[in-house]
C-alpha cells in the first residue's frame, strides 16, 4: 500500500499542487508570525540587557498605579540618593529623572515617535551606569544644553553646536553639545534619547524639583547584586523597593510583552488561524474530489483483498506526505516572509538591536505539526468515504461525488446558525461581557453557515446563474447546471471564500460604523469650532500653556485643554479627565442628567450616569481619589452626565490634579471661535500659536472626523493585507476544484466539442461557473459579516456606551465585483486546459 500511495502521488502530482500551496501559504503565515515574534523578543531582551548592563541595582518607589504602558510610578525624594550612596558596598549611586521629550529636526519636523518612545532624561556622568557614551562633543553642564543619540541626530540632520527645539511637551530651546551612541550602535532601536542636566530634567519631568524617578546603583567589586539589593531594601523605608539588574530586565521584557508583543502576536496568529481554516476547506475539497474520482481504483483495491483500514491508511498516508512536504516548504517561505517584515520594520525606523532571525525549536515543531495536522484533519472524511466503496463499484463506468444535502444537515445547520444569531442579538442586553458574548454567537453562526452550505448551494447557484443563462445562451446554461451539479463540492469551495469574506465584511462594517459614530458624536456634542489632538503615539502630549494662550486671541471665545489623570478609587484604577469644567461645558455637551458640568469646581467631580449606576453612587457622594504620590483627595459628585464616549466617565478640575501630576500635558484642546469669525481666519490664527508651542495644527470639526476616519482606514488597509492570504487560498481552492472537476468531465467536454462547441465557449462556461461559485461564497460572507458587524456595534454600545451602526454599501458592492473578477482569474488556467483537450482522446477517456 505504501508503494501504491507513492506511485499514486507521483502520478497525480499536478492535481495536488493546489492542495500543497494552500498548506504552504497557511504554514508560511504562521511561521512568519512565530519567528518574527521570537526575533522581536530577542531584540528587546538584547536591548534591555545592554541598557542595564552597568547597573547592579535600581532603587525606585514601590507605589504605582495602572498596568503595562499606562502604569504611572511614584517619585523618590532626592535625599534618597545620598542615603543609598552611604550604604556599604555601593560604588556609585546617581539619580535618574525620566520623561517624554521629542526632538525637532533641522527641517522642523519631529524625530521619532509614532509608537517607539521619545525618552527625555538627565545625563548620567558615570560610564558604568550610563549605557550611552559620548561619541562627539561633551556632556551637558548648563541649562539649555542637551546630548542626543546619533540615530536621532542623523534622522533630524542635527550636529554638535546646532540649535533646535525639544518638546516636553512645552517647547524648550536647546543647544546640542554632544552626540551619544548606545554602546556600539547609534541608538536603542527606534527610541530617541535626549539628556539634559539634572536640574533642568527635574524641572521638566519630575513631580517636584526635589524628586527623582529612580536611583541607579553600581556595586563595589566583589559585592553581589542580590546581597546589595537586600541591604538596600532593609535600610530603605517600606514604600521604596530595590531590583537587581536581572530582575529589572525581566520586568521590562514582561512589560513589553504585555504592552505590545503579546497583542502583536495574538493579532497575527488570529489572521494566520483564519488562513489555516480557509486552507482546511480547500484541502478537504481537493481530497473529496480525488477520492470521488478514484472510486473505481478504491473498489478494485477492495476487490483484490484490501481492507477498509488499508484504504483509509492509503489516503491518510497521502495526506501526511503532502502535509510534511508542504509544511517544510511553508516554513522556509515563512522565514523569508519574516525577514522581509523585519526589513520593512527597520526601514520604517522600528528596528531593534540584534542581527538575523531567531528560530526557536518550538516554533519549528509548532509550524510543522499545525501543517501536518491540518492536512490530516481535512482528509479524514474523504478517507473514510473511500474505505466505504463497495468492491462491485469497480464495474461501474463513472464514480463522481454526487452527494446531496440531507434533512438532518438542514436542521442542524439552521439550529446552530439560529442559536448563534440569537446570542449575537441578545448580547446587547448585557452591561458587561456583551462583546465577548457577541463573539461567541459569531463563531456559532460561522459553523452554522458552513453546515448549511450544501443545503442552499443548489438553489443559490440556480439563482446566481440565471444571469449567465439569459445573457450567454447555451454556454451560460451549461455553466449554471455545472455549478448546480455537486452542491456539497460547490459549498465547500464557496465556504472557504465565505469565511475570508465574512471577516473582511465584519471589519469593513466595523470601520464604517466607528467613523459614523465619531461623526455623530462630534455633530451631537461638540459645539466648538476647532480641535487640536496629538497624533504621536510615543506618549508626547500638548503643552498645558497652549489652551490659555489660545484663549487670549481676539478670534477665540473659549479654549480648554484636557489631560488624563491616573488614580485609584477604593483600590480600583480610574482615568478621569482633568480640565476646566466651566469652559468645557461651553464647547462640549455631555448631556447633563443631574447637576451642571459648568458648576463643577475645586473638590468636586462629574461622573457619567452609567458609571454612577454601576458603582452605586450619586449626587452628593464623596469619592476618595488616591494619586501615585500617595496622597488622597476627597471629591464630591456634583454632576451626572450621559455622554461618556467623548472624553471619559469622570471629569475633575485641573487644580485638583496639578499638585499630583508629574510631566504636565494635555491630550486634546478644544477651541470655540468668536461669532462672526470665519473658520479659515480662526484656524490660521490658532495655527500660528500652536506652531509656537510645537503642537499639531488645529482641525476643523470635519477635518477631525476625517482624520479619525483616516486612522481607521489605515487600520483596515493593514487588516485587508493580512486577510489577503486567506482570500488567496480560497480563490486557489476554487481554481483547484475546477481543475480537478475537468478530469471527471473529460468525456463530457469532448462530446460538447464534437457537437459544435468551440474553445472560447468551453472557456466561457468554466469562467461563469467559477464566477457563480465565487459570488455565492462572497454574498454569504458579506451577509454574515455585515450581520456580525451590526451585532458587534450593538454589543459595544451596550458595554462601552459607544457606537452606531453604519452600512458601508459602496465597499460591500465593490467586494462583490472584486469576487466576480477573482472568479474569472481563478478559472483562467482550468478553462485554458479544458479548451485544449483533444476531442477524440476526450471522448475515449474512461
Amino acid at each position: 500500500m505504501f508503494k501504491l500511495t507513492i506511485a499514486g502521488l507521483w502520478a497525480r502530482k499536478r492535481r495536488l499542487i493546489g492542495t500543497s500551496l494552500a498548506v504552504v501559504l497557511g504554514v508560511a503565515f504562521l511561521a512568519a508570525t512565530l519567528v518574527l515574534g521570537d526575533t522581536m523578543r530577542a531584540g528587546f531582551a538584547s536591548a534591555f540587557t545592554s541598557a542595564n548592563s552597568g547597573t547592579d541595582v535600581v532603587v525606585r518607589s514601590a507605589d504605582s498605579i495602572g498596568s503595562g504602558e499606562d502604569r504611572v510610578r511614584g517619585a523618590l525624594d532626592a535625599s534618597v540618593v545620598d542615603r543609598v550612596a552611604a550604604i556599604a558596598g555601593v560604588r556609585a549611586a546617581l539619580p535618574s529623572v525620566e520623561g517624554v521629550a521629542t526632538i525637532i529636526g533641522a527641517d522642523g519636523e519631529r524625530v521619532g515617535g509614532d509608537g517607539p518612545p521619545t525618552v527625555g532624561t538627565n545625563w548620567i556622568p558615570d560610564s558604568g551606569l550610563n549605557p550611552y557614551q559620548i561619541a562627539e562633543g561633551r556632556a551637558p553642564n548648563a541649562a539649555g544644553e542637551v546630548v542626543i543619540d546619533r540615530g536621532a541626530a542623523e534622522k533630524g540632520d542635527l550636529h554638535v553646536g546646532d540649535r533646535t527645539t525639544v518638546l516636553t511637551p512645552a517647547p524648550v530651546d536647546v543647544t546640542i553639545v554632544g552626540i551619544a551612541t548606545f554602546g556600539d550602535v547609534d541608538s536603542l532601536g527606534p527610541t530617541t534619547y535626549t539628556a539634559f542636566t539634572l536640574p533642568e530634567a527635574s524641572a521638566l519631568f519630575a513631580q517636584r524639583p526635589d524628586a527623582v524617578s529612580s536611583v541607579l546603583v553600581a556595586a563595589e567589586a566583589g559585592v553581589s547584586q542580590e546581597s546589595l539589593r537586600d541591604e538596600i531594601t532593609e535600610l530603605m523605608p517600606a514604600r521604596i523597593e530595590a531590583l537587581t539588574q536581572a530582575e529589572l530586565t525581566a520586568e521590562q521584557e514582561q512589560q513589553i510583552g504585555d504592552d505590545f508583543l503579546n497583542m502583536f502576536e495574538m493579532i497575527l496568529l488570529a489572521f494566520a488561524g483564519i488562513a489555516l481554516v480557509v486552507a482546511t476547506f480547500s484541502i478537504h475539497n481537493t481530497f473529496s474530489i480525488l477520492v470521488a474520482q478514484r472510486t473505481r481504483e478504491s473498489a478494485l483495491l477492495r476487490a483484490i483483498g484490501a481492507s477498509r483500514r488499508q484504504v483509509v491508511a492509503a489516503v491518510t498516508m497521502e495526506a501526511a506526505i503532502i502535509g510534511v512536504v508542504a509544511s517544510a516548504i511553508g516554513f522556509a517561505v515563512g522565514l523569508g516572509l519574516a525577514a522581509g517584515l523585519r526589513a520593512l520594520m527597520s526601514g520604517a525606523g522600528l528596528g531593534l538591536p540584534g542581527s538575523g532571525l531567531v528560530v526557536d525549536g518550538v516554533t519549528i515543531v509548532i509550524a510543522g505539526l499545525v501543517g501536518v495536522v491540518t492536512t490530516l484533519v481535512a482528509s479524514v472524511t474523504p478517507a473514510i468515504k473511500a474505505s466505504r466503496v463497495a468492491p462491485l463499484a469497480a464495474m461501474r463506468d463513472v464514480a463522481v461525488d454526487d452527494s446531496a444535502s440531507s434533512t438532518v444537515r438542514a436542521v442542524v445547520g439552521a439550529v446552530i446558525a439560529g442559536a448563534g444569531a440569537v446570542v449575537v442579538v441578545t448580547a446587547a442586553s448585557l452591561a458587561t461581557g456583551a462583546v465577548a458574548r457577541a463573539g461567541l454567537g459569531a463563531l456559532a453562526m460561522v459553523v452554522g453557515f458552513v453546515v448549511l452550505g450544501p443545503v442552499v448551494a443548489r438553489p443559490a447557484a440556480s439563482a446566481l446563474g440565471s444571469f449567465a443563462s439569459v445573457t450567454r445562451g447555451v454556454t451560460g446554461r451549461l455553466a449554471r447546471r455545472n455549478a448546480m451539479r455537486n452542491p456539497r463540492r460547490i459549498a465547500s469551495s464557496a465556504s472557504a471564500l465565505m469565511v475570508g469574506t465574512a471577516v473582511v465584511a465584519l471589519f469593513t462594517t466595523f470601520g464604517a460604523s466607528v467613523k459614523a459614530s465619531i461623526g455623530d458624536m462630534v455633530d451631537d456634542s461638540f459645539a466648538g469650532d476647532l480641535v487640536i489632538t496629538q497624533t504621536d503615539f510615543s506618549g508626547a502630549g500638548i503643552a498645558t500653556e497652549l489652551a490659555p494662550a489660545l484663549a487670549g486671541l481676539p478670534e477665540v471665545s473659549g479654549s480648554v485643554g484636557a489631560s488624563i489623570v491616573t488614580a485609584t478609587i477604593n483600590g480600583a484604577t480610574v482615568e478621569p479627565m482633568a480640565t476646566d469644567p466651566a469652559v468645557l461645558a461651553s464647547v462640549i455637551d455631555l448631556e447633563d442628567d443631574a447637576g451642571s458640568l459648568a458648576d463643577v469646581g475645586p473638590g468636586e467631580i462629574a461622573v457619567s450616569t452609567r458609571w454612577a449606576e454601576d458603582h452605586g453612587v450619586g449626587i452628593g457622594d464623596v469619592l476618595p481619589m488616591t494619586f501615585v504620590d500617595g496622597s488622597t483627595t476627597d471629591l464630591t459628585i456634583t454632576n451626572l452626565f450621559g455622554r461618556q464616549d467623548i472624553l471619559s466617565n469622570m471629569i475633575m478640575t485641573t487644580g485638583d490634579w496639578a499638585p499630583h501630576a508629574g510631566q504636565a500635558m494635555d491630550v486634546v484642546v478644544f477651541v470655540d471661535l468668536v461669532d462672526g469669525v470665519s473658520i479659515e481666519r480662526g484656524q490660521a490664527a490658532v495655527a500660528e500659536v500652536t506652531a509656537q508651542y510645537g503642537a499639531p495644527d488645529p482641525d476643523t470639526r470635519e477635518e477631525y472626523v476625517e482624520s479619525v476616519g483616516g486612522q481607521v482606514d489605515q487600520m483596515l488597509t493593514l487588516i485587508y493585507g493580512l486577510l489577503g492570504i486567506a482570500v488567496l487560498i480560497a480563490l486557489m481552492g476554487i481554481g483547484n476544484t475546477l481543475s480537478l472537476s475537468i478530469h471527471e468531465r473529460t468525456r463530457e467536454l469532448g462530446l460538447l466539442r464534437a457537437v459544435g462547441q468551440d474553445r472560447s465557449q468551453v472557456r466561457s462556461a468554466l469562467r461563469w461557473e467559477s464566477v457563480i461559485v465565487a459570488v455565492f461564497g462572497t454574498i454569504g460572507g458579506l451577509g454574515l459579516g455585515t450581520f456580525l458587524g451590526w451585532g458587534l456595534m450593538r454589543a459595544l454600545q451596550a458595554q462601552a456606551g459607544f457606537g452606531v451602526f453604519a452600512l458601508p454599501v459602496t465597499p460591500l458592492v465593490a467586494i462583490i465585483g472584486l469576487a466576480a473578477g477573482a472568479g474569472v482569474v481563478a478559472a483562467v488556467r482550468p478553462a485554458r486546459r479544458a479548451a485544449r483537450l483533444d476531442i477524440l482522446n476526450a471522448i475515449a477517456a474512461s
